[in-house]
């Protein structure tokens, strides 16, 4: 058995899509990349890092891409989106990825991954720069409680509430530098991609050239 099957087996991979998409004028999740709706570039990472993944805090139109868990209470931000992917996942470990980063290489959710079960971290992320991303995340389940809790609080903001549900358990959000990671031949881009453009948010449409053009692939008509 390959390691991506053993991780694949160990841990559920989650797309987050349940965004607004003010900024973009339009669904997100639909927007072309590279011809290629930015769902289903994402779940494509998900694939390559080894993972099965479903799609949260979305439209059940989504699920022509992927199964999709909604969430409980709709509005609540990726928080409410992570909160009902946990209640639904049956894995101890899950993978949260959001929809608007095509530039992430599945290497680097692979390591995280990978790190979190040596580790045994309540939460995993990544740093670049010395600045602590807030996706790609990898959680354990046993942290739903401790986030359910600062949803029901009106705790929105996923990178707040990821810490404190963590300080809750005792535990503190183990965080890996990408430059590390990149040096270390742990995680690389297939374009060459330096570590500090992998976190480049697709959340407009100067943006999303911008990632098509980093990527060779512009062909956005936006």
């Amino acid at each position: 058995m390959s390691e991506s099957d053993l991780i694949g087996k160990a841990a559920a991979g989650f797309v987050l899509a349940g965004g607004e998409s003010r900024r973009m004028g339009r669904d997100k999740a639909l927007v072309e990349f590279g011809g290629e709706p930015l769902v289903a570039w994402a779940i494509g990472i998900m694939h390559e890092a080894g993972l099965e993944p479903r799609i949260a805090g979305a439209r059940a139109t989504l699920d022509v891409f992927a199964p999709v868990i909604a969430d409980a209470e709709p509005g609540r931000g990726p928080l409410g989106g992570i909160c009902a992917a946990l209640a639904a996942c049956a894995e101890q470990w899950a993978v949260f990825l959001p929809v608007d980063l095509p530039l992430l290489p599945a290497s680097l959710i692979a390591y995280l991954l990978r790190r979190a079960q040596v580790t045994q971290s309540a939460i995993t992320l990544a740093s670049v720069g010395g600045f602590a991303q807030t996706f790609p995340a990898v959680v354990d389940r046993a942290v739903l409680p401790a986030l359910e809790a600062e949803l029901d609080a009106g705790s929105l903001g996923a990178f707040a509430a990821l810490h404190a549900a963590t300080a809750a358990l005792g535990q503190r959000v183990q965080t890996v530098a990408v430059e590390y990671a990149a040096q270390a031949g742990q995680a690389a881009h297939p374009e060459g991609l330096p570590a500090g453009l992998w976190f480049l948010n697709v959340n407009s449409p100067a943006e999303l050239r911008r990632a098509e053009a980093l990527a060779g692939r512009a062909t956005s008509v936006i």
